[in-house]
Order: structure tokens, then sequence, then C-alpha cells
């Protein structure tokens, strides 16, 4: 499976090369855009602030430019957080995608958004404070309105981007549980 695999506002943190090299020694082929030239940052709120810099048209811009060349084959986007709204927008607006990945985040659908029974996983923690229940209620019953065939795995007490080991989030357990789910996702598709 072709894999392009976004990073979260802290931008291209070993965590996601982490990531990419699991999903690699599964078979898959995976593809890591790095959307902030470089930078990374310790804190949500530096990275938030230096997303609002590019801005968030600049930031589709760069993913698109990204996945372009790939798309024909048939991509599985995926992403962490803020990389995970990036790559169910991407998702959407691709006819060949044949997947979705989705750890710690969402996105607002466009309106009038259509796909054909794309498969989708979504992996967050309960509670997190950027994906409450009550958006999730409303994202799913628009994402099956959409045509997505979604699944939803939450995992109680961890933190938001509970797989970075490298942040206060990180909870082991769960982190391996979304690994183990995930890649069985992946090979069905």
């Amino acid at each position: 499976m072709n894999i392009m695999l976004f990073h979260s506002t802290y931008g291209p943190r070993p965590a996601v090369r982490a990531a990419a090299d699991r999903l690699s020694a599964a078979g898959h082929e995976v593809r890591t855009p790095d959307l902030f030239d470089g930078r990374t940052f310790d804190t949500v709120e530096e990275g938030m602030a230096y997303k609002e810099e590019i801005g968030k048209e600049e930031l589709l811009r760069r993913a698109v430019l990204a996945a372009a060349p790939y798309s024909e084959r048939g991509l599985v986007y995926a992403g962490f957080s803020l990389g995970a709204s990036i790559a169910q927008t991407l998702a959407l607006g691709d006819d060949k995608a044949r997947g979705l990945l989705l750890l710690h985040g969402t996105s607002d659908l466009a309106p009038n958004v259509t796909v054909d029974d794309l498969p989708v996983q979504l992996h967050v923690a309960g509670p997190d404070p950027f994906e409450t229940d009550d958006w999730l209620s409303a994202w799913y019953l628009q994402m099956g309105r959409a045509g997505a065939d979604v699944e939803i795995y939450r995992y109680a007490g961890a933190g938001h981007l509970y797989t970075d080991p490298g942040l206060p989030d990180y909870d082991e357990e769960a982190a391996e549980a979304t690994w183990r789910v995930a890649l069985g996702f992946l090979e069905t598709l």
C-alpha cells in the first residue's frame, strides 16, 4: 500500500519517522512530506503559531504537491492531529484514494463532498480536548452521509498525541493498540 503520512503541528518529529518505519516494516511504501520546512516545535502553541504564519491554503498546497506524483497509484492518506486534518481533506478530494487513517484528529467536511465507500479509521484519545464527543458524533454522521465507511477507536485516559514517545501525552499501551489495529486496517485495503 502507498501511504502519504502527514506530521502534526509539532512538525516532522522523530515519531513521524518511527511511524513510517513501522509501516514500511509491514510492507507499505510510506512518504512523510515535511510541510514545515524542517521546523519542529516543543509546544502546540508554537506549532500552531507557525501553522498560522504559513496559512491553511499554503499548507494544503504543499500537501497536494507532495501527494500529486503518487495519487494516480491510489494512496492511503494518513496523518497525526493537524496532519490528519490535512490527510482527510486530500483523501476526500481524491477519487483514487484507497483509504484514510486518522491519528488524533479530524477536520471539517466541505459541503456536498461525496466518496464511494472510502474506508476510514480514526484513533483518538478519550476524552480529547481537540476532538470532543459532540464534535466526533457530528463528524461521524457527516462522514457517513458523504459515503465513507468509518471506524472510530477511543483510548480512555490517553493524551491527545499519545503515539509520540517524545511528548508528555505518550501512552505506550494505547499507542501499541493503535498500531495493531491500524496495521490490520491497512491489510484490508
